[in-house]
C-alpha cells in the first residue's frame, strides 16, 4: 500500500459522487486524498494525459500517487476499491470484493453510473466545499 497522495476525480454535478466525497473526507485520517471535479480544466487535462476521455462523466477516477513521477490511474469499481482500501478499518475490508472478477463487478458499477442522476439526483452547479476542507480541492 502506497503512502503518497491520491487524487479523486469525480462528477461535481452528481449527488452520488458528491456523497462519495463527503464520505471520504472525514475518514481520510492520513490526509491522503485530494479532489477535483471532472468538469474542471485541471481534471480534463489530467485525463487527456492519461489517455482517458474527459467527456466521460459516467465514472470517477483515482490517480494514485498523482504528485509522483509514475502515477497510476484507476476507474470505476477499481477506483472505489482503491479508495476503500486506504480509508482504514472497517472500510478496507471491502477489498474482499477483489475476488469477484471485474467482468462481474463492472456491469453493476456501470448500471449505477448510468442511472445515478435518476436515482440520486443532480446539482445545477458543483457544490462549494466547506472552508475547513477547501484546501483538499484542486481546480
Amino acid at each position: 500500500m502506497t503512502g503518497g497522495r491520491h487524487l479523486i476525480l469525480y462528477d461535481g454535478m452528481c449527488a452520488l459522487c458528491n456523497a462519495l466525497v463527503r464520505f471520504v473526507l472525514p475518514r481520510d485520517r492520513k490526509d491522503r486524498f485530494r479532489f477535483a471535479p471532472l468538469q474542471g480544466e485541471f481534471a480534463r487535462g489530467l485525463l487527456r494525459r492519461h489517455g482517458k476521455n474527459p467527456e466521460d462523466l459516467d465514472t470517477f477516477y483515482v490517480i494514485a500517487d498523482y504528485e509522483d513521477a509514475a502515477p497510476r490511474i484507476f476507474d470505476r469499481d477499481r477506483a472505489a476499491l482503491f479508495v476503500l482500501a486506504r480509508l482504514g478499518f472497517p472500510w478496507k475490508l471491502a477489498v474482499v470484493f477483489r475476488v469477484i472478477p471485474g467482468f462481474l463487478r463492472r456491469p453493476v458499477y456501470n448500471l449505477v453510473a448510468r442511472r445515478r442522476y435518476k436515482w440520486f439526483g443532480k446539482f445545477d452547479a458543483c457544490p462549494i466545499p466547506a472552508p475547513e476542507v477547501r484546501h483538499k480541492f484542486i481546480g
